[in-house]
């Protein structure tokens, strides 16, 4: 079987709150590390989450 296009990632807040989201991305067509402005609610801001290995 081929290995699937899309994988898991967690996006980490760089607010430095140890928030995260999980998120899909596709592997194939998205090479770079992923970057987002999200809500954070332990500052309660709109911070950037960067992409990160889930463990």
């Amino acid at each position: 079987m081929a290995k699937p296009a899309s994988i898991k990632i967690r996006l980490n807040s760089t607010a430095d709150t140890g928030y995260f989201y999980v998120a899909k991305k596709n592997a194939r067509t998205k090479t770079e590390k992923m970057v987002v402005r999200k809500y954070d609610p332990v500052v309660r801001k709109h911070v950037e989450f960067k992409e990160g290995k889930i463990k």
